[in-house]
């Protein structure tokens, strides 16, 4: 498979390095494939579905061709998930995609512990440390620190902002020993994250370790995101049938969104096949994608601290995979937007546990609560031409 990058697409390089580069050095752009090659129809038409690891086993391997063997890819498919997700029915026709059941309760588990053991393979006839230095608002940190805790070959350093993480992602991502390290920066998320790209175009830092890095600016960490949305869309549609009586049910993903690397990995998954119709980016005040798709025009923007901090992001660094690989009038046809505010996000969490039992996340509430409105005709109304006032949430 041959990548190329966002800023320039005459860069052609292969799987190692793109994860091992992290983003390119000369342009500050982030990898892609070249191509998203779709799964054979009869592996996507099973039923029952295949297992988790069996669909990330297939997802997977034409990104590493002639880089990893079958064999080796399956013992990190093997290695990296010994949890599954688990989709959860609220009612007849909406599920809960959990995604929290690894090793640091947040779904950033599924693309770091890849990502780990790949980067861990590639360094593994290296005589030096691969230095991994990663941004995180919360869930990322924790998560990476986790994975890359003890792995051979590899050196751990999470920037922070002081303040603006829950004591306990704090607690998780601070309290590693060994090869992971955390630093409190006093500013927000994208402060560390400017951190973070400026040192990875600094040449004389750059001569004196090898850098690469762990957010989802990293292709090693988008790509395997995407082995859920296959995996949850099949089980989906094959408990329709069961649940709703609906046998080709158009599922709507609802992804709750911060720097926009789950949602980019949610758009690779359908480009391979799923069965996802469209999609919905719930995100917080931070709506600088929410704007960009209602007024034409991007504009990066300080973050803004919510309940939701996991996605206090005002510059998401996925909007240049996602303008790379679709026009904005494809990215229309594809998803809508959604913002709420702090005063929202505390009624959703208290609407989705009367209406439904469930007790929710601050994250998570934002993407019910556009279902919710969705179910309630919402999503129609858009259709129809009825465009909500896009500084208002909705």
């Amino acid at each position: 498979m041959i990548y190329t990058d966002t800023r320039d697409n005459s860069v052609k390089v292969d799987f190692r390095t793109a994860v091992m580069s992290g983003m390119n050095k000369k342009t500050g752009g982030l990898f892609i494939p070249e191509e998203f090659p779709k799964l054979d129809k009869s592996f996507i038409n099973k039923n029952p579905e295949s297992s988790f690891r069996d669909i990330a086993f297939n997802m997977a391997k034409p990104y590493v061709d002639g880089e990893i063997s079958d064999e080796d890819l399956a013992e990190i498919i093997q290695n990296a998930y010994p949890f599954s997700p688990k989709i959860v029915p609220l009612d007849n026709i909406s599920y809960v995609l959990e995604l929290f059941h690894g090793p640091t309760c947040a779904f950033k588990d599924f693309g770091a512990r890849f990502m780990a053991r790949t980067m861990s393979f590639f360094n593994k006839n290296e005589d030096t440390p691969l230095h991994i230095l990663v941004a995180t608002s919360g869930d990322t940190g924790s998560a990476v620190g986790s994975a890359f805790h003890n792995v051979p070959g590899l050196d751990v350093t999470i920037l922070y902002p002081d303040g603006k993480i829950s004591p306990l992602q704090e607690k998780q991502l601070s309290t590693f020993t060994g090869n992971v390290r955390a630093l409190k920066i006093k500013g927000t998320f994208d402060d560390c994250q400017k951190l973070v790209k400026t040192a990875f175009t600094d040449e004389d830092l750059r001569q004196k370790l090898r850098l690469s890095s762990a957010n989802s600016i990293n292709i090693a960490r988008l790509l395997p995101q995407s082995f859920y949305y296959m995996y949850s869309s099949l089980v989906v549609r094959n408990r329709c049938v069961l649940d709703n009586k609906i046998s080709e049910p158009n599922i709507i993903m609802v992804v709750p969104s911060g720097n926009f690397g789950n949602l980019t990995s949610g758009l690779i998954a359908k480009r391979m096949g799923a069965p996802i119709a469209g999609f919905t980016a719930a995100t917080n005040s931070n709506r600088t994608i929410p704007d960009w798709i209602a007024t034409g025009t991007y504009t990066a923007r300080a973050s803004m601290e919510t309940y939701a901090n996991a996605m206090d992001v005002g510059a998401p660094s996925n909007y240049e995979r996602i303008k790379a690989m679709y026009s904005l009038e494809e990215v229309k046809d594809l998803f809508a937007s959604y913002w709420l505010d702090n005063e929202g996000i505390l009624q959703a969490i208290n609407a989705c546990y009367e209406k439904t039992g469930y007790i929710i996340d601050p994250h998570g509430a934002i993407g019910w609560k556009a279902w919710n409105d969705i179910k309630n005709g919402k999503l129609e109304d858009l259709i129809n031409g009825n465009k909500n006032d896009f500084n208002k949430p909705g």
